[in-house]
């Protein structure tokens, strides 16, 4: 059976151009420490073709993990939490919650040096997602409500700054039309 976390293959495609938006806004964060380091570029494009169906799902899901070990080539908060975006935008191929890690490591690479913008980031993501995105992403469980994947209660996405930018892990907020 699969987790609830999972979504259908059509949304996790629909998902996928949105993550790699998030991503994408804070790509410079981490190229500006590692020019020469293309991994986190590569696995937005190839978010963006999975998305667009270009790509095979099997693929994607093998090649998930490469765009993260780029985290490890560079040291700023705002540069490893840009490749973790990035990491994340190829990973909805496997499960759609990543989706929520994309965007929420998009907030910690912009809040890493500008605090103050945290709150306009989380904005710009929910002003950009469309209906079908804001529903296919509806349908992920609150965190804590399944016991594996990245909305597990206590989990990477539950706490910190990604548990503050995560629309399934925040409080009461009027501003997160994600939630019900």
């Amino acid at each position: 059976m699969l987790s609830p976390q999972a979504l259908s293959e059509t949304d996790r495609r629909l998902v996928a151009s949105c993550a790699a938006d998030c991503a994408e806004r804070v790509l410079t964060l981490f190229e500006n420490e590692a020019p020469d380091d293309d991994r986190p570029r590569d696995a937005i494009a190839r978010a963006r073709a999975y998305g667009a169906g270009e790509l095979s799902t099997a693929d994607e899901i093998r090649r998930r993990f490469v765009a993260g070990r780029a985290a490890k080539s560079v040291t700023t908060p705002a540069a490893i939490a840009a490749a973790r975006s990035a990491a994340q935008a190829s990973g909805v191929a496997h499960m759609g919650a990543h989706a929520f890690g994309a965007a929420a490591y998009a907030v910690k690479a912009v809040a890493a040096d500008r605090p103050a913008e945290r709150e306009s980031e989380v904005a710009w993501q929910v002003e950009h997602m469309t209906e079908e995105v804001r529903r296919a992403l509806s349908l992920l469980p609150p965190v804590g409500e399944d016991a594996a994947g990245p909305l597990v209660a206590g989990g990477l996405l539950a706490r910190g700054v990604l548990g503050e930018a995560n629309p399934r892990a925040a409080g009461p907020d009027p501003r997160n039309a994600l939630r019900p």
